[in-house]
């Protein structure tokens, strides 16, 4: 099972904006509006250890499709900016904002593992493990896809993951928490996964 990060990105750092020390940063979050009132954050290069770090101003830009402007302490020139690029500005995991039932962070469904029920099978049967959830549909958003890599004993045939709707009529139960997501297949779903 994959270890759960400790710090969720909500930004990550592009290029230096002006001459005063700003960054503009690519926004990763789906609360964008909260970038603004954050003060006290995380830079991560994803080798480190995150080393803490203070906002003095953030704001919104809608230049390049939506940025995120942060001015940091201690960054005041054009060349301590250019220092950051390429960090992520992360918050521990336990101060992401909160979402409404039945919605869930990515980050918490990747781990989980994917047990088929049937009434046959008390316990289910182990189908996965959660690598990734895949989005589909840029203008009209469909039903997200949950990336499973296969146990290891699947049958000839099989592709490397599995692609299981996030449907609330196929995923009966998904508790983050015991890292275990119970899904109840329609006939022929893991036949359109073979042999792709």
């Amino acid at each position: 099972m994959a270890d759960r990060p400790s710090y969720a990105s909500l930004a990550r750092v592009l290029r230096p904006r002006g001459v005063r020390g700003e960054v503009a940063a690519e926004i990763l979050t789906d609360f964008p509006e909260r970038l603004c009132a954050l003060r006290d954050v995380y830079l991560s290069d994803g080798a480190l250890p995150p080393r803490p770090a203070r906002i003095l101003r953030a704001w919104l830009s809608s230049s390049r499709g939506g940025q995120a402007i942060f001015h940091f302490a201690g960054c005041d020139s054009m060349s301590a900016a250019e220092k950051l690029r390429g960090l992520e500005i992360q918050v521990p995991i336990a101060e992401r904002a909160p979402l409404l039932p039945h919605r869930y962070y990515v980050t918490d469904l990747i781990g989980c593992e994917v047990l088929e029920k049937k009434p046959a099978r008390a316990n289910g049967l182990l189908l996965g493990v959660v690598r990734d959830v895949r989005f589909v549909g840029k203008a009209v958003p469909g039903t997200p896809l949950l990336v499973v890599e296969p146990v290891q004993n699947r049958p000839p045939g099989r592709q490397d993951d599995l692609l299981i709707p996030l449907a609330e009529q196929i995923c009966t139960r998904i508790d983050t928490s015991a890292r275990v997501i119970e899904v109840n297949l329609p006939d022929g779903l893991l036949g359109l996964n073979e042999g792709a």
